[in-house]
């Protein structure tokens, strides 16, 4: 408890952009949000004001930052399994808790819990050998690779071709496993959170576009997804929250195909695919992920607007345009694009912030969204 504001203290592990939106929107709940980050210059490190810095896979730092903080959360699940169950069994309450946490850092349990529930997820398999990989092709190519921990924003994640490709990487070691390459229309993402108690708020769905393994847009609500198919992806979403004891928020990527959903991924934090919600949704994920966190009830999720783009900016080739320059004439431009730029050190390709747009037509919409983050990324 902060004495100053008699306010719950939450604290975050991890200093990236989500922690620093997350202490954005714990700004109006009156606190400010406990960061444990790596360095200074990280993300949230720069604007957050109770900082402490160390490292996630450190207990001794993990069990310090964790005093006088009401609830633990994350910004990032590669948090060692064993140290959130030991910070557990000292009392602390951390959310989602490790038993929840593991289904989304490792691939192979959570594939195999998911297939235990009765969800729908593609056929796979744990690998150790290339022949492992090839019996499991059965002469169809390609399949899917995956690391089973560690693995974002399309690292750890190999499309395999042939027998000699499946050697080159059982060679380096890595704990894999694969999967059928599915035959998918487009990727969606269910959005839900969930509290101590019990209640369950879920998001519209939306369109996750990506490109080289990296999300570029996200379209809110799915253009063109039938009723009935919304309702089952939000309702797969409740009930792996429910099933699976997560508190905070839950993203459940997925795999529309001509047969329905299919779950491709788990994420247990604020995501990529719900950064449009803070203008486009009536409470965004970040505030929404605290009132979870401390058992607050649930804010609304209805859109702000009938149609919502959130477009990423990635980091261009350095040189050229100030970013500042490219704000003054982006905003000349288009006064109704929201930035928001995460204080990071620009690097090709690496998210560097993201632009959202809210309007009427999706249409237009998405083509104010991918001009903005273009000007923003290339300056022209």
């Amino acid at each position: 408890m902060d004495t100053r504001t008699g306010l719950p203290v939450v604290g975050m592990v991890g200093g990236g952009q989500l922690a620093r939106m997350t202490h954005q929107a714990a700004i109006s709940l009156g606190q400010s949000l406990r960061v444990l980050s790596v360095s200074p210059d990280d993300s949230a490190a720069l604007v957050a004001a109770d900082v402490r810095i160390g490292t996630h896979i450190d207990l001794s730092a993990l069990r310090e930052f964790a005093k006088g903080c009401e609830a633990v959360t994350f910004d990032h699940e590669h948090v060692p399994t064993e140290h959130i169950e030991a910070l557990e069994a000292e009392g602390v309450k951390i959310y989602p808790g490790s038993a929840a946490l593991v289904f989304a850092q490792d691939k192979g349990l959570m594939r195999e819990r998911l297939q235990q529930m009765g969800a729908p997820v593609p056929r796979w398999a744990r690998v150790s050998t290339a022949a492992d990989i090839e019996a499991f092709a059965g002469g169809v190519w390609p399949v899917v690779a995956k690391a089973t921990r560690g693995g974002y924003d399309g690292r750890g994640v190999w499309m395999l071709s042939s027998a000699e490709a499946a050697d080159d990487l059982v060679s380096t070691g890595i704990p894999l496993i694969v999967e059928e390459r599915v035959p998918l229309r487009r990727e969606l993402a269910a959005l839900v959170a969930r509290s101590p108690f019990g209640q369950v708020a879920a998001y519209p769905v939306v369109e996750t576009v990506q490109r080289d393994g990296i999300c570029v847009e996200v379209l809110a609500p799915a253009p063109g997804l039938p009723e009935q198919l919304a309702l089952e992806a939000q309702q797969l979403a409740i009930d792996l929250a429910n099933a699976l004891g997560v508190v905070g928020l839950l993203a459940v990527e997925l795999f529309e195909t001509d047969a329905g959903i299919v779950v491709n991924e788990l994420a247990m934090r604020p995501h990529n695919s719900g950064h449009w919600t803070i203008e486009g949704a009536r409470t965004s994920q970040f505030e929404q992920h605290l009132r979870a966190v401390l058992d607050y009830p649930m804010g609304e999720t209805s859109l702000a607007a009938p149609a919502v783009v959130m477009a990423n900016v990635l980091g261009g080739e350095p040189g050229g345009m100030a970013i500042d320059e490219r704000l003054h004439h982006l905003f000349a431009e288009d006064p109704g694009a929201r930035v928001h730029l995460y204080g990071k050190q620009v690097r090709p390709g690496r998210k560097i912030g993201h632009v959202t747009v809210l309007g009427d037509d999706m249409t237009s919409v998405r083509a104010r969204a991918a001009r903005a983050a273009q000007w923003l990324q290339e300056g022209r």
